[in-house]
C-alpha cells in the first residue's frame, strides 16, 4: 500500500490491530510540517470502532492521514451504562487504554510503512477511552507528539462510575485490584507529568454529558495549565456523551453532535498542521510551484469561539 497512489481510505491491519486510514484529500491547505499524520482512537460507547469514529469524525479538511485505530480488547458494555459497575468493565477499560498506549510506537511503525508516511511527530486524538489512551500516551512519551485533541475523555474511571451510581441506585462491585487499575488512569492526578512537554492541547466536552460532565473538561484543563503543560483549550458543546447512535460498531452518516466535534478537530488541528494552498494551483500551476509560494492559514479561530459552542468554556 502506499500513500500516494489512492484516495480511498485503506484498511488494514498494524501490530494485529484493525485500522482505517484516510488519506489527505484536502484541495484548499498543505501540510506544514513533519506531521503527517493524525492517530485516533474511539470509545468504548458508540463510536465504538475504528470505521464509525471515522465515519463520525473524517476531518476531511486536514491535509495528512487521519489514521483511524481499534482499541485493543472488546468492550463488554458501554461506560454509559450500569456495565461500568461491574469489575469486568473497568478492567476491560483499564487494559484497552493502556493496551493502546504500549502499542502505539509498533502500530504506527507499520501504518507508517503500509502507507509510504514519512517518520515525524504524530497527532493524536480520541474520544471517550480513546480520549483517555491519547492523553496517556502524551504524558509516557510513547511516541513524539505534536498535538493532541480530546474529545470526551473520561477524566477518571471511578468518577465516571460515580455518576453512573447516582443515575442508577445501584453500587459498583469492583475489586481491590480493578480499583487499583482505574485510579492508576486518573488523568487529572497525572497532569504533572506533562509539565514542560509544550504538547498544544485540545479539550472537547458535552453540556449534556452524564458520563464526562463538563466540570471534568474544565477541571482537567485547569490542572494542565497550572503544571504549566503548554498551550490547553477547551470548549463544549450542547451534547451528550455518544458521538453515534447506537450500536455504534458501523460506519454511519455522522449525527448532529459529531458534525460539531467534527468542526472543531478540523479547525483546531488545520490551524496547527497546515498552510494554505496557494490559489494559482486551480490555474494550472505546478503543485510544486504551488507549494513554494503557500502562506499561512488564516482565520481558523479556536472552535470555542464559533457558533455552537458553550460560551465560557476558554480563559
Amino acid at each position: 500500500m502506499s500513500g500516494d497512489t489512492t484516495n480511498r481510505p485503506v484498511h488494514g491491519t498494524a501490530a494485529g490491530e484493525p485500522y482505517v486510514a484516510l488519506p489527505p484529500t484536502a484541495v484548499d491547505a498543505v501540510a506544514s510540517g513533519p506531521t503527517r499524520l493524525i492517530a485516533a482512537w474511539p470509545g468504548f460507547d458508540p463510536p465504538r470502532t475504528a470505521a464509525a469514529l471515522a465515519a463520525a469524525v473524517p476531518m476531511t479538511g486536514v491535509p495528512v492521514w487521519r489514521v483511524f485505530l481499534d482499541l485493543p480488547g472488546r468492550s463488554p458494555g458501554g461506560l454509559g451504562s450500569g456495565a461500568i459497575l461491574e469489575t469486568e468493565a473497568v478492567e476491560a477499560y483499564c487494559a484497552a487504554v493502556e493496551n493502546a498506549v504500549e502499542r502505539l510506537p509498533d502500530v504506527l511503525a507499520e501504518i507508517r510503512r503500509d502507507l509510504a508516511i514519512p517518520d515525524g511527530p504524530a497527532a493524536l486524538a480520541g474520544f471517550s477511552a480513546g480520549a483517555a489512551a491519547a492523553l496517556l500516551a502524551v504524558l509516557r512519551g510513547t511516541v513524539p507528539v505534536s498535538a493532541a485533541a480530546l474529545v470526551a475523555p473520561v477524566v477518571a474511571p471511578s468518577r465516571a462510575a460515580r455518576a453512573v451510581e447516582k443515575r442508577s441506585g445501584r453500587d459498583r462491585d469492583w475489586t481491590a485490584h480493578a480499583t487499583e487499575l482505574a485510579d492508576r488512569l486518573d488523568l487529572g492526578s497525572l497532569a504533572g507529568g506533562l509539565a514542560g512537554r509544550d504538547v498544544p492541547l485540545l479539550l472537547i466536552g458535552g453540556a449534556k454529558d452524564r458520563v464526562v460532565p463538563a466540570r471534568e473538561i474544565t477541571s482537567l484543563r485547569d490542572a494542565l495549565r497550572r503544571h504549566g503543560t503548554g498551550p490547553v483549550e477547551s470548549t463544549a458543546f450542547r451534547m451528550g456523551h455518544a458521538l453515534a447512535a447506537e450500536p455504534g460498531t458501523e460506519p454511519r452518516p455522522p449525527i448532529t453532535e459529531a458534525v460539531q466535534v467534527d468542526t472543531a478537530l478540523t479547525d483546531w488541528f488545520r490551524a496547527r498542521l497546515a498552510r494554505a494552498g496557494d490559489q494559482r494551483t486551480a490555474a494550472g500551476e505546478r503543485p510544486e510551484d504551488a507549494r513554494d509560494g503557500a502562506r499561512p492559514a488564516a482565520g481558523e479561530g479556536s472552535p470555542d469561539e464559533r457558533p455552537g459552542a458553550v460560551a465560557g468554556q476558554r480563559r
